[in-house]
């Protein structure tokens, strides 16, 4: 994975093409959540102070056609505001009208395109879409990890008509997530949660012979408890995944640990009536939302020997009080561990932001899926497409 980066090309009085992620949470024209916005500023920055002119393109939500909801008129309102100063909208991302405007775009300017996805030739790669995009630009530079494991038009398909190079926020992502899997300082732990075994299967696999500990929470660790014998109630199954879970727990030893406690309620519900009971004996009618006190415990002090420390998934349904106490005590004993500690996926960025340690987080990954997919030792077609260093 070792690819060119904006610091190997001459950006100077060049038209500098570069996809974005700003995929963030739109509601009423608000943004919500500007992360992913933050996220690309030093890498616009850094073409900014080298005389570059600037045009961002990026996809956001999934629309079915050109539809206003799924504008970015508001990213560019919010880019204008973070950066200082104007961000020229162009209300479509391919065409004569904005090859023209592109051209017309005064030295060192900053332009944001209209959504790609716009276009279902985007999602399709296809070619003739992917070069009316290469027109606009001289060079092209990926900075969206979070799409990078799709082979798209806007992430694929223009890095074979321009010199294609990295981000800045990309060759963090890379050199962060790439360092833990090929050669972490140890001890290495890996933290995974969420809702099913199915999802992070591959994740498991590339994982386990590489670290020192797996520590396993979130709704899937209940089909590894079922996995074991134990009854369950009315907990998250992945009964297509039990078969893998026992596998799993046969091949890994003492190497995985599993919940030895749960706080159980009837219903997901706020303030639901709670009990924490041994995660052998869940009553048949209660479900499993978070691991227990002494879990968080056993979690934490494996953590607190770590170097590096990668976590994916939230320990449990931590978007309901009070089942964030297991995500949030373990997230501590991670801040105050001095690991390398690296976070993947929406939902653990989100309960880090929530519950007040997005700070102490060496990193805190803007990639869900293609973080998992880095995790699982797949090639990610949008790194691929990348000039080799």
């Amino acid at each position: 994975m070792h690819k060119k980066t904006v610091r190997d090309v001459d950006v100077a009085n060049k038209r500098v093409l570069v996809r974005v992620d700003f995929n963030v949470p739109i509601r009423n024209g608000q943004i919500s959540d500007d992360r992913r916005i933050r996220e690309a500023l030093p890498t616009i920055q850094y073409l900014l102070d080298r005389g570059a002119t600037v045009i961002l393109m990026s996809h956001l939500g999934r629309p079915k056609g050109r539809d206003p909801e799924f504008s970015l008129r508001p990213v560019a309102e919010r880019l204008s505001q973070l950066l200082g100063r104007p961000v020229h909208f162009f209300d479509d991302c391919i065409g004569e009208a904005v090859e023209q405007g592109v051209l017309n775009l005064p030295p060192n300017a900053v332009a944001l395109l209209e959504n790609v996805r716009f276009y279902p030739q985007e999602e399709a790669n296809d070619p003739e879409f992917a070069r009316a995009l290469a027109r606009l630009g001289e060079v092209y530079v990926n900075d969206a990890f979070g799409s990078a494991h799709r082979a798209h038009a806007s992430t694929e398909g223009v890095a074979h008509h321009l010199p294609a190079v990295a981000g800045l926020l990309m060759e963090k992502e890379l050199r962060y997530l790439g360092q833990a899997l090929t050669d972490p300082e140890r001890p290495f732990v890996a933290i995974l949660g969420g809702a099913k075994v199915h999802d992070k299967i591959g994740v498991i696999r590339n994982l386990l012979p590489k670290v020192d500990k797996l520590l396993v929470g979130g709704g899937m660790a209940f089909t590894f408890l079922k996995a074991q014998g134990y009854e369950i109630g009315k907990s998250l199954l992945d009964a297509e995944s039990l078969e893998f879970a026992q596998q799993m727990l046969q091949q890994a030893g003492d190497k995985l640990l599993l919940p030895v406690d749960v706080v159980v309620a009837p219903t997901l519900e706020p303030n639901a009536p709670t009990q924490t009971v041994p995660a052998s004996q869940i009553p048949p009618e209660q479900m499993g939302l978070d691991i227990g006190p002494e879990t968080a415990r056993q979690f934490g002090e494996v953590v607190k020997t770590a170097r590096t420390v990668v976590w994916n998934g939230p320990l449990g349904a931590f978007e309901t009080p009070p089942f964030e106490a297991g995500t949030r005590a373990v997230l501590q004993a991670v801040a105050e561990s001095g690991a390398i500690a690296i976070l993947g996926g929406g939902d653990t960025a989100a309960a880090a932001e929530q519950l007040g340690f997005a700070g102490k987080i060496t990193h805190i990954s803007t990639g869900g899926g293609a973080a998992l997919e880095f995790l699982e030792g797949r090639v990610l077609p949008g790194v691929a497409a990348l000039l080799d260093a």
